[in-house]
């Protein structure tokens, strides 16, 4: 005679869910730390890093402006260095195409002085200078086709420096930035287990009602 094999069963959802709840309280928190943390790491690695450079350029009124015109300016230059018609002649330069440059180019201002930061940013930190260079060349040629008529020009002020480091974090950090948000998680879940200590323990005792006084005591009173 042979053996038959026998069939393994599969756990009820009602067996699975009796042994999840069997599991220590700490458990989830423990878990929501470990998953957590392999969730940023992998996100870490898998992530291309992303490299930085930035340029500046500056404005300069001429004789026949006032100096205050030259902050106003560069505001307005500052909104329109990641518009088409300047990315369009940047592209030359720089050798991406237009869409690129609308990903990868920044251009900020300060209230305080007549000067534009153009950054880029890129997997490779040769590129994200050639970006930035070429933004703010085509920038101040912008303003420079327009200089009869705002009376302000745009010069290089500074170009931009290759990076060494990449800007976008490390492993290290996205593996820690996991662990904690994976352990808030679990702390959060380990709050809402149904049946936790001090949700169902220790009952509030029932209001005792006196009974009736019997007669004997009545009388005992009077």
């Amino acid at each position: 005679m042979t053996d038959t094999p026998t069939r393994r069963r599969r756990p009820s959802p009602a067996s699975v869910l009796a042994r999840v709840r069997g599991l220590p309280a700490w458990s989830a928190l423990v878990a929501g730390t470990l998953v957590g943390g392999l969730c940023g790491g992998a996100y870490g690695l898998l992530t291309p890093p992303a490299y930085t450079a930035t340029s500046y350029v500056v404005a300069v009124p001429t004789d026949e402006a006032p100096p205050e015109a030259a902050r106003g300016f560069a505001q307005a230059y500052g909104r329109v260095a990641t518009q088409l018609a300047v990315l369009g002649d940047a592209q030359v330069w720089a050798g991406v195409p237009v869409r690129t440059l609308r990903d990868g180019v920044r251009a900020a201002t300060s209230p305080d002085a007549p000067m534009v930061a153009v950054t880029a940013t890129s997997s490779r930190p040769g590129l994200a200078v050639d970006m930035a260079d070429a933004v703010a060349r085509a920038l101040t040629q912008h303003a420079e086709g327009t200089r009869d008529s705002t009376q302000v020009r745009l010069v290089r002020f500074s170009r931009a420096v290759e990076p060494t480091e990449p800007a976008s974090a490390s492993s290290a950090v996205t593996t820690l930035v996991g662990a904690s948000a994976g352990g808030l998680l679990g702390g959060l879940a380990l709050l809402a287990r149904p049946g936790r200590p001090g949700r169902d323990e220790d009952p509030v005792p029932a209001a005792s009602v006196p009974g009736p006084a019997t007669a004997a005591d009545a009388q005992g009173q009077r």
